[in-house]
């Protein structure tokens, strides 16, 4: 269904445009709209690439839409939105057929937690529970229901998977007692452990593991009809993303503001993510074959198709090596 943007927004009601103060005149600029899935660390490359003009610089006045994961593929295939950041969310529809590709990464660990009530002590006693995620064929439901099934369990039919929401309202839900365990995430992991609840399993201390997120999804139809558009907005979000590798001191009071709490917990929460940063925001062959690992069943697949049908990483490699070259410092 081809709405427009402003229908989307109306239709979705909860949706919110991060809407930073921009500096000189915005009419000289290309404004665009990417879609991320939550008020959350994973968006930090692109709300530093908002906030220290990495976007101005490149003509851009990007705005920032929040939306559940699996909605931002719908508004991104539909062309309601230019980009999304949506990482697992994205690959159940391009492995279906869906012409998008992934661009970029900001990170390759899943930064999730399955935490459950108390008296809750291990993934088997999960059998007739129920269990929150943020959306159905979102990420964290995707590596839900591949760790059930190494349990012996099967998401919807032994364990009720329900979708609960983005950011905090997973950890909301299971403290209100309407799920039985939850997949969570930042920032709602030190609030989730200091309440009591108990982990059942860490993914992001998984070596085998790749998850993709603060990833950079796009229509193959804009990469041929807009190349530099793209070529600007993937800059601008490169340099965001050297900015939030290299520059804990300058990161932190960004992702402070950004997520409205204090730079202690932001420094906290920076630490905790930063083992989960890509190299140079791509993939290697074989990790993105294991990103597709945990997808495939679900979409009924044996074999994943050729990665080039779904990764691009050679527009950021190629910028990456240009700001390298000319000795940029975030």
């Amino acid at each position: 269904m081809n709405l427009n943007l402003r229908a989307l927004l109306s239709a979705l009601c909860f949706l919110l445009i991060l809407g930073y103060s921009s500096r000189g005149d915005s009419q000289e600029l290309r404004k665009i709209h990417v879609a991320i899935p939550s008020v959350s660390p994973v968006a930090t490359p692109f709300v530093v690439a908002k906030e220290r003009g990495y976007y101005r610089e490149e003509g851009l006045e990007v705005e920032l839409v929040v939306m559940r994961a699996a909605w931002t593929i719908q508004a991104l295939v539909g062309g309601n939105v230019d980009f999304s950041s949506a990482g697992g969310a994205g690959l159940p529809p391009v492995l279906r057929g869906a012409p998008i590709r992934f661009l970029f990464t900001t990170f390759n660990r899943p930064m999730f937690w399955l935490y459950a009530k108390p008296d809750i002590g291990s993934i088997e006693e999960l059998k007739g529970k129920k269990v929150g995620v943020s959306s159905i064929g979102s990420g964290p439901d995707s590596l839900l229901r591949d760790l059930l099934k190494k349990h012996g369990l099967e998401g919807g039919r032994d364990v009720a998977i329900m979708a609960i929401g983005e950011g905090q309202a997973r950890y909301f839900a299971l403290k209100a007692g309407s799920v039985d365990a939850a997949m969570i995430g930042l920032p709602a992991y030190f609030p989730t452990k200091e309440a009591g609840f108990r982990e059942l399993f860490s993914f992001i201390k998984q070596e085998d593991l790749v998850e993709l997120q603060g990833s950079v999804i796009v229509r193959e139809e804009l990469v041929e009809s807009a190349p530099a558009l793209v070529e600007r907005f993937l800059r601008g979000s490169l340099k965001g993303f050297r900015f939030l590798r290299e520059n804990r001191s300058g990161t932190i009071p960004i992702l402070a503001r950004f997520m409205r709490s204090k730079e202690d917990v932001a420094g906290r929460l920076y630490d905790l993510i930063r083992p989960g940063i890509t190299r140079d925001g791509t993939l290697s062959e074989e990790m993105q074959r294991k990103s597709l690992e945990h997808i495939l069943e679900r979409v009924g697949l044996k074999e994943p198709p050729p990665p080039e049908k779904i990764f691009s990483f050679s527009l950021a490699r190629k910028l990456h090596d240009e700001l390298q070259a000319k000795g940029w410092k975030p």
